[in-house]
């Protein structure tokens, strides 16, 4: 029981959060050398002979340069066992980074020195303040020119509405840049012969106090105007609380350049020292305790054809209490089956280790032979159902078909597929069976990779044909008669894959017309599994 609970303790679980092209994957990647788990970090795109990101495995990430799906990185650093999931920083994929967010305990948030919070990636960041999750702020790419850093600050506070503690301040930036100021230890840690790829180059630690060897070593101007801020700083900023910080009220924030290497260690150390170990979760028997319960987990995303050579599904799962034993025997609560997880295995981008246990706060894939959903639980205790994963409310729909109608199995074994791992909703013509195929999604880039996918993984070409409609409602009456719902001309009548009712509209204030004209009808924007 000791050993459990020590295993336990050191696991740290995180997402990293950003949007596209702040740098996120090379500071995933900085993590890792770190840890030791890769040597050199890979160049993230340019030159077609340079290599990818470690965690960006899907030929499409590749070809874009960005991240679509998540991947799980495992490493050990200091005496930590550390989870990262890497989340897709596109907003067309915040429901995959949604879900991610449920298996994690906390989340990094990578933020452009340059560009501060950006507008497409606010739905992100709510989602963890909306689940009250501890949010940590890494200030990327400060060897280019930034912007004033107490306007990144107050950019941060405005747009998410958290307030905000910087643990350590910039000296300068873009050619610049020099090096930054710990609060903490009151001292400036200057660094020389950062290179790309490897590990921090040498750092000199000069007291704030001497200010004589403070001028020498990053000139007067720039030692005057660091004195200047930290006494503004002092006086304005958030007490540093580490309560706040773990209710999600106020985020810690450290500066550094994930490319140059220049911050990347402080700010993982700092990091650790702040977060929790994997926490509670809340189920329909109450909250379940990591250390005191018997094994349980949760599946949170699924992903088909990570292999193309094995043409295998993974149903990725959050462990979230007791320790995992490849050899157990688990109860699927939702199939009611007890089972043994086939292929349990830790996947680092393409490259995966089989397991023979992990603990709660791991990130475990198994192979699923089609009987998970987002959501299910696992235990070997008696069972009992995690809180469910909501499912977002697409807003983009198209008519989708295959060109070679003799492909019909493989057209509708994609999509089901692809519908399971939760990238996209299926929805056919109500009365109509599956001659009609209409697709929803929550960004209209996951239409490029549903094409893609069905192509390169099922040999199947379709053509899509945009609909018009940018709202759906679940119909939550369980005896209603759709030939008697009163519409609108706007308005679609349509059902899923389980045979319940929605309705799509073009126009946001037709659903009020037609809950109107429809006595006692009770519409959802979220659909239940």
């Amino acid at each position: 029981m000791a050993d459990l609970r020590k295993e336990i303790e050191k696991r740290r679980t995180f997402a990293i959060i950003s949007h596209p092209d702040a740098g996120k994957t090379t500071l995933t990647e900085k993590f890792l050398l770190y840890g030791g788990a890769i040597n050199l970090a890979g160049s993230v795109k340019g030159k077609a002979t340079a290599r990818h990101a470690v965690s960006d495995w899907m030929q499409i990430e590749k070809d874009r340069g960005i991240s679509v799906t998540s991947s799980v990185l495992q490493f050990e650093y200091d005496g930590y066992c550390i989870n990262i999931l890497d989340t897709p920083g596109h907003q067309d994929f915040s429901e995959d980074t949604y879900r991610t967010l449920m298996a994690a305990d906390s989340a990094v948030m990578v933020i452009d020195a340059s560009k501060g919070v950006e507008a497409q990636t606010r739905k992100l960041f709510k989602v963890c303040v909306m689940r009250k999750i501890p949010i940590f702020t890494f200030i990327n790419k400060m060897d280019r020119e930034a912007r004033d850093t107490f306007e990144l600050l107050d950019d941060i506070e405005k747009e998410l509405g958290i307030a905000t503690c910087p643990i350590n301040w910039p000296i300068g930036s873009g050619k610049g840049f020099q090096g930054v100021y710990d609060r903490e230890k009151k001292c400036v840690i200057a660094y020389f012969d950062t290179e790309k790829g490897t590990k921090e180059g040498t750092s000199t630690e000069i007291p704030i106090q001497d200010e004589e060897h403070l001028k020498e070593l990053i000139g007067e101007d720039a030692a005057d105007k660091l004195l200047g801020e930290v006494e503004l700083l002092d006086g304005a900023s958030a007490e540093f609380d580490l309560d706040e910080v773990q209710k999600g009220n106020l985020t810690p924030v450290c500066f550094g350049s994930a490319l140059t290497n220049f911050g990347v260690e402080i700010f993982l150390k700092h990091f650790l020292n702040m977060t929790t170990t994997p926490l509670p979760r809340k189920a329909d028997i109450g909250m379940i305790n990591p250390t005191e319960h018997e094994f349980s987990a949760f599946v949170f995303k699924i992903q088909a054809n990570m292999n193309k050579a094995h043409r295998d599904r993974i149903a990725f799962m959050r462990i979230c209490s007791g320790k995992f034993d490849a050899n157990m025997e688990v109860r699927h609560v939702q199939g009611n089956k007890v089972m043994r997880l086939s292929q349990p295995q830790q996947i680092m981008a393409d490259e995966r280790k089989i397991l023979n246990e992990a603990y709660a706060g791991d990130i475990i894939g198994v192979f699923d032979p089609g009987i998970f959903s987002i959501g299910d639980t696992l235990t070997t205790a008696k069972p009992f159902k995690f809180e469910g994963i909501p499912t977002f409310a697409p807003e983009h729909f198209a008519r989708v078909r295959q060109v070679d109608t003799m492909k019909r199995k493989q057209f509708m074994k994609g999509m089901q597929q692809i519908a399971q791992e939760g990238a996209i909703q299926i929805f056919q013509e109500y009365n109509m069976g599956m001659e009609e195929v209409i697709v929803g999604v929550v960004g209209v880039l996951q239409f490029d990779v549903l094409k893609y996918r069905l192509e390169n993984e099922y040999n199947v070409e379709i053509r899509m044909d945009n609909l018009p409609y940018e709202h759906i409602r679940w119909i939550e009456n369980e005896d209603i008669n759709m030939d008697k719902i009163v519409g609108t001309s706007d308005m679609k009548k349509i059902q899923d894959l389980k045979g319940r009712p929605l309705l799509l509209f073009v126009n946001s204030w037709s659903v009020g017309m037609v809950l109107e004209r429809n006595e006692g009808l009770v519409l959802s924007e979220f659909g239940r599994e």
